[in-house]
């Protein structure tokens, strides 16, 4: 039987596509008989990329204006097949009630479905081209439905949760699709749309088809499409037409962002033509704006999506905010070429795409040579790659995969902050020119086609005299960092040697080969000689350094590019606002970042309470001196973490209110509006005080913001919700006054579900927390996680901490039912801000009883990864 559509436009497009398949004699291939399991075992994807080539879909879905009603589709898939002596697994994780009619070659077959399999049979395939249709009813895990749009979010494997698939990264196919919806909908997809026809099917139930034509080859995790009641814009930006799909409706955000968010794209896709060597690959380049997407953006060809609030800033936007946005759209354009045009074979690989697009967003933010590049850099990288890579928990950059259902939890900060790092350390190893010439060799070969870390270690190789077997072992295949020292021995006042010394921070005999620089310091503060080491030794002498004054201070990894935990004078850090404001820290915003984030490292790894009340008492005297917006967020973050998490609850309140103090008088002393406003959140976000708290409810209710700074609808929302946390006695409940202020459908929708979170009542959050055990309940995860956080306040830890044991027992369930990002959140939300010692019981229960020999090994590691700060609180 051949599929057949209602009308002949994807039908004609499909037999053309089909027509270039033609029937040949083809040598069979001798393959294994593999089990039916679940998931996407390695074993069944290495078997069916021997067997299979020339992948084409066809797929029309219908999609009723009420959420609630199923999405029915019809689908036709093309392919060559080399051995038909086996059967043949499609991917399909649904309901077995979800398939109505399958045929293959023209028969009609029975629904053989097993273990998320649709099993087609031998009889029924031949060797050369085959042709299977099939009517279906959508999956609706991964099709994001709400009450006026949706959208597909398909990475890793969740293809196969919305129709049934060939759901592996080197199995590229081109996809042609029809999508029949609303009248009032928009829709956009991976192809350029080449009809939209309205019907009146004689009821009065009007509806727009729209169809698409025939996808670049991409793999399936990249098809994508979005529809529902979005605005259209569209410019021509460098010569390419761009269309852009929102849903915004603050017209100061929409005035301010839209010529930046055309202009930003357009920088990004020059800047990568002329990094890589190749013109843009693809047929066409469009973006969406999703409310609350999951992930910052994901990379589908053809139409990338974004978070609304990652785009649509206004003029209340800090510098921070800008970069990010900036970074954030470089890293999305990057992966039209690292990840979409070359794919890497298998998610074990994932990282790769990732760490490139991370590598160029940062080399568009500005040149290699400017210091807010480089602060960008470290204050981006840094704290979150030591955040995993300093816990039990920390994974290697290149993981093993056995089943593509256990893909989503590769995803974390080390493949997204440390690899870039060491990508760096490499680019440096080889020479900015080798690393260019091997990248554009690497993507000129694999271009349309799948690579491996191997494959692409074996290009750069040629480029470099290095030993990059010996780098990439420690580096890329195993965790964990060094620790620095350092010793100067000295005669007649000058340096005689000085040597440094590198361990690994778990006791092994691993050295991490790097290069980083030193810098001499003087008594009185002042730079006497900086210059660069190389490390790739237990113990390396530093020969520019002989004949130098001797110094009272080395301070190794000067401007922070090196990777590890390195000593810190007390001389500095005793002199740290002096030091800032005139001398050896002025004008070098890179320098006190690197030593901010040295600072909390030692801090961490120091087992006595002092550390702690010391370095807070450090930074509560240094917010009177930072004046650099990147450099205020990441010490007002790590002073908020301190107060919070290791500074004692019983003392917690005596500390707050010269902490609230001094933020407010950095936040006054500031000159620009940016640097306000990072110092005023600080302050909403410590509060404890009774004056405090009166003095951000009148700001609130007036809504008339202190100094300069500009306070935002998102802005009002998190007052309201910091207010609320802390049980503020208002003379009217302040979460529905915020509720009826907020206009935008989106933002209402958001703020009405993390409401029960923050009640008065305990039993209201008990509620709250009980109802999150139901999936349905899950599917707004940026919603979910935002509201854990609250939940789990230090505030209301006395009440919430029950909560943990249920919380650690659905991990599981979340990472199966949940995207890539949601069990590190979950868990995150959950025991991120917590000290106590019945908390870290809690945990060490749920460990024992669930050993790695009998639980998912990346739960776990995340698990440990989100638990580090708990247990640390507990040595200190």
């Amino acid at each position: 039987m051949t599929f057949r559509f209602r009308t002949t436009g994807l039908a004609g497009g499909l037999l053309l596509l089909a027509a270039g398949c033609q029937r040949h004699a083809v040598p069979t291939v001798t393959t294994p008989t593999l089990p039916v399991e679940t998931g996407v075992s390695q074993a069944l994807a290495e078997a069916r990329k021997q067997l299979l080539s020339k992948v084409m879909y066809g797929l029309t879905f219908t999609i009723p204006s009420q959420k609630t009603q199923a999405i029915a589709g019809e689908e036709a898939i093309f392919f060559e097949l080399r051995d038909n002596r086996q059967p043949l697994q499609l991917d399909f994780k649904a309901s077995a009630d979800h398939l109505h009619a399958v045929y293959v070659n023209g028969r009609t077959v029975p629904i053989d479905y097993r273990n998320e399999h649709l099993v087609l049979p031998t009889s029924a395939l031949r060797v050369g081209h085959n042709e299977v249709t099939i009517r279906f009813t959508a999956g609706d895990q991964s099709l994001n439905r709400n009450d006026d749009y949706l959208y597909t979010l398909l990475v890793p494997d969740r293809a196969r949760t919305v129709f049934p698939v060939f759901d592996q990264p080197d199995l590229k196919a081109t996809f042609t699709l029809r999508l029949t919806v609303p009248k009032d909908w928009r829709a956009v997809a991976n192809g350029a749309i080449t009809d939209s026809v309205l019907l009146d099917d004689g009821l009065k139930l009007d509806r727009r088809v729209y169809d698409f034509a025939p996808s670049d080859s991409i793999s399936t995790y990249l098809f994508s499409f979005a529809a529902g009641k979005f605005t259209h814009l569209r410019q021509v930006v460098g010569g390419r037409p761009m269309n852009f799909y929102h849903r915004e409706t603050d017209s100061t955000k929409i005035r301010l962002s839209v010529p930046a968010i055309f202009r930003l794209h357009g920088e990004a896709l020059s800047f990568l033509e002329n990094y890589t060597g190749l013109p843009y690959p693809f047929q066409k380049f469009d973006f969406t704006s999703i409310p609350d997407f999951q992930y910052g953006g994901m990379e589908h060809v053809g139409n990338i999506d974004y978070k609304a609030a990652s785009l649509f800033l206004d003029d209340g936007a800090t510098k921070d905010q800008l970069v990010a946005r900036q970074n954030l759209i470089g890293h999305e354009t990057a992966h039209m070429w690292f990840g979409d045009l070359v794919t890497m074979r298998w998610f074990n690989d994932v990282w790769m795409k990732e760490v490139f697009a991370n590598f160029m967003a940062d080399k568009m933010s500005a040149s290699a040579q400017s210091d807010d590049q480089l602060l960008k850099f470290l204050t981006d990288h840094y704290p979150a790659a030591y955040a995993v890579d300093r816990t039990p928990g920390a994974n290697a950059i290149r993981q093993p995969l056995a089943n593509l259902q256990d893909a989503g939890s590769l995803y974390g900060n080390i493949i997204y902050h440390k690899a870039p790092i060491m990508m760096r350390q490499l680019e440096g190893l080889m020479g900015e020119e080798n690393f260019r010439a091997g990248v554009r060799e690497y993507l000129k070969k694999y271009a349309y086609g799948n690579a491996t870390w191997p494959d692409l270690i074996a290009i750069l190789d040629t480029h470099t005299p290095a030993d990059l077997a010996a780098w990439n072992q420690v580096w890329v295949n195993e965790p964990g960092r060094p620790v620095f020292s350092y010793e100067v021995q000295g005669e007649d006042g000058k340096i005689k040697q000085l040597l440094i010394h590198q361990h690994a921070e778990d006791g092994s005999a691993r050295i991490w080969p790097q290069r980083f620089d030193v810098a001499l310091v003087s008594p009185t503060g002042q730079l006497l000689q900086t210059g660069d080491v190389s490390s790739d030794q237990a113990t390396v002498a530093v020969p520019w350094a002989v004949g130098q004054p001797l110094p009272a201070v080395a301070m190794l990894n000067y401007h922070g590019l090196g990777y590890g935990v390195f000593p810190v004078s007390s001389n500095l850090t005793s002199r740290l606002g002096a030091l800032t404001d005139k001398g050896l820290l002025h004008d070098q915003p890179s320098v006190r970042a690197a030593l901010y984030i040295t600072l909390y490292e030692n801090m961490l790894n120091d087992r006595s309470g002092g550390a702690r009340r010391e370095l807070l008492d450090t930074y509560q005297q240094q917010v009177s001196h930072e004046t650099n917006e990147l450099n205020i967020k990441l010490l007002t973050n790590q002073l908020s973490d301190i107060f919070w998490k290791f500074i004692p609850a019983s003392t917690r309140a005596g500390r707050a209110l010269p902490l609230e103090d001094a933020l407010w008088q950095a936040m006054l002393a500031q000159r620009s509006a940016g640097a306000q406003k990072l110092y005023f959140r600080a302050y909403q976000g410590i509060a404890l005080s009774v004056a405090a708290q009166a003095r951000l409810y009148k700001i609130w209710q007036t809504q008339q913001p202190p100094a300069q700074v500009k306070l935002t609808e998102d802005d009002y929302t998190s007052l309201a919700l910091a207010l609320a946390v802390r049980d503020y006695p208002a003379s009217q409940p302040i979460l529905p006054e915020q509720l009826a202020r907020i206009k935008n459908v989106d933002r209402r929708q958001r703020l009405e579900f993390m409401m029960p979170a923050l009640s008065p009542n305990v039993a209201v959050r008990d509620q709250f927390f009980a109802s999150l055990k139901d999936e349905k309940n899950r599917e707004k995860e940026a919603w979910v996680t935002a509201a854990l956080g609250y939940l789990h306040h230090p505030l209301r830890q006395a009440t919430s901490e029950k909560y943990l044991p249920a919380s650690l027992d659905l991990l599981q369930e979340i990472q199966l039912t949940g995207d890539i990002f949601f069990p590190a959140a979950w868990l995150q939300g959950t025991l991120g801000s917590y000290q106590s010692a019945t908390a870290a019981r809690t945990v060490q229960a749920f460990l024992a009883a669930h050993p790695a020999s009998s639980y998912n090994p990346q739960l776990r590691m995340k698990l440990l990864q989100a638990a580090d700060d708990l247990f640390r609180a507990q040595k200190m």
